[in-house]
């Protein structure tokens, strides 16, 4: 629960502020641009990440984080993580036979890590500490396209966002094999991910196989490219059948063997070919053109089959409602659509924090005054008798000031009862942050709301002040969570002081 645990764990380095932490993961280096739009939005850069902050981002990786479609029967587990700076991430760990190499494991991730396309789930890091060999990419929050196409809820996907994924993973698979990186392996419904857009994404996760001298494909046989199934080889062919199978699936819905599809279509059965669920509300020229691609990707000889240009060529003319969002189509919600507050009754502190009203907010911490530091330090009578004086003395000078609203002076005088190191206090932390966001600094006052936060894991007002300065920083999504948090945590606090 909020940003403690990474922020203890990275304290031996030298400090950053969070945001210059995350303009320093936004500072990108993409390679030459080739291929369509090579990158919308920012993508933070490749890096490498220590074992403990992706321990710490998976709550150590706890199994209420796996996203992987098999769970925990899958062979390299897929994690859901949030790291210190909030954001989101996907960390795939390898079992520990996987890469031997750490060499060959970190080179073939950094290969990968340049890639930087809008179309892709991009690699962002990686780690490779003793036996541990892990991959971080940017997290997708609405599920995969195999979820969407068969195990959907509350509606199909309809016709157009069907032909938008298809053209989009062209595009990806375009721009990985003009990038260098042609060999796509074991391309499928499942490597296909919905973005917070509701835009789908490749899954940077296939350019790498799940172990140095593992199989590319693990999908059913029937679905498996011939040559690979002759002579256990990869081409970039290859991957233009497997393409074809992603198209079928798009087509029809459900998992149609490629065999019987083409000697569906050499039949003309067009109409039993094309998924049900659509209602006949598609196209019969677009899905003429669809099967006719379906049947080139998926030719016996590979230099019979299309390239990444060739699909893009045919798959463009189709792509219609471009003014429509992806997540208006998939039917659902945009998933940074969060309520600024909480659905519940509000305390003071909690109204004030959501108004961002910082002098209620100064009010309220006036009036509060140490009393929640109970318990948070145990000192020596050395202790007390050598430093507790003039810390003491000057955290007395900070409170005046603090109170006669001189925040500068006050800032001046925490740091010095903070410095001195001998005595912790979660109420001081609260009270610098809120003079740093009084003085316009959020960087620090987010800084110091965590620190709070570490030295009192449950405490709500640490909560509800990195919400006020993740506002400031216009991280709205993740004030509105840390609001949350802040307030089921002062509704714990209050049932368990009834309760006493």
């Amino acid at each position: 629960m909020g940003c403690c645990q990474s922020l203890l764990l990275s304290q031996s380095q030298p400090e950053k502020s969070p945001t210059q932490h995350l303009q320093q993961q936004q500072q990108q280096h993409p390679p030459p641009s080739v291929g369509p739009e090579p990158l919308t939005g920012v993508a933070p850069p490749f890096t490498e990440f220590s074992f403990s902050d992706l321990k710490a981002a998976t709550n150590n990786f706890s199994s209420e984080f796996i996203v992987s479609e098999s769970g925990e029967k899958a062979p390299n587990v897929v994690y859901k993580g949030r790291l210190q700076n909030r954001s989101w991430i996907a960390v795939k760990k390898f079992t520990k036979i996987a890469w031997p190499d750490p060499k060959q494991f970190a080179e073939e991730a950094s290969s990968v890590g340049n890639l930087r396309h809008r179309r892709l789930a991009n690699l962002i890091g990686y780690c490779c500490e003793g036996d541990e060999r892990l991959l971080v990419a940017e997290y997708m929050p609405n599920d995969t396209l195999a979820k969407h196409l068969f195990h959907w809820e509350n509606q199909t996907i309809e016709w157009a966002m069907r032909l938008r994924v298809a053209l989009y993973i062209a595009e990806a698979l375009d721009y990985c094999s003009s990038g260098g990186h042609p060999l796509y392996h074991d391309l499928n419904a499942y490597r296909v991910l919905f973005d917070e857009d509701g835009d789908p994404r490749l899954s940077c996760f296939g350019l790498m196989k799940n172990s140095r001298d593992g199989k590319s494909y693990s999908t059913n046989l029937a679905y498996t490219p011939p040559e690979y199934l002759k002579n256990g080889r990869v081409t970039p062919e290859s991957n233009i059948y497997s393409f074809g199978t992603v198209i079928l699936d798009l087509l029809s819905g459900k998992h149609i063997p490629p065999s019987h599809a083409l000697d569906m279509i050499r039949e003309k059965n067009i109409n039993l070919l094309t998924d049900s669920h659509l209602e006949g509300k598609f196209s019969t020229e677009e899905a003429t053109v669809v099967v006719n691609l379906v049947s080139k990707c998926l030719q016996y000889e590979p230099r019979d089959r299309p390239n990444t240009k060739d699909l893009i060529a045919t798959l463009a003319p189709l792509h219609s409602k471009t003014d429509v969002p992806s997540y208006l189509m998939l039917g659902i919600p945009k998933h940074d659509e969060a309520p600024s507050t909480p659905q519940r009754p509000l305390s003071p502190m909690g109204e004030a924090c959501s108004r961002m009203d910082l002098t209620a907010i100064h009010q309220i911490l006036v009036a509060t005054h140490y009393k929640d530091d109970e318990g948070t330090n145990e000192l020596s009578f050395q202790e007390w008798t050598q430093q507790m004086r003039d810390m003491l003395e000057a955290r007395k000078r900070g409170d005046f000031a603090f109170r006669d609203k001189d925040f500068k002076t006050a800032i001046d005088c925490y740091s010095q009862f903070i410095n001195v190191g001998t005595m912790v206090s979660p109420t001081v932390f609260a009270r610098r942050s809120l003079c740093y966001l009084l003085c316009d600094q959020p960087d620090p006052a987010l800084r110091d709301a965590m620190q709070a936060q570490c030295v009192f894991p449950d405490w709500p007002t640490a909560f509800y002040m990195q919400s006020v300065a993740l506002a400031k920083l216009d991280m709205h999504k993740d004030a509105a969570d840390m609001l949350n948090e802040a307030t089921t945590l002062e509704e714990k606090k209050q049932r368990g002081t009834r309760g006493s």
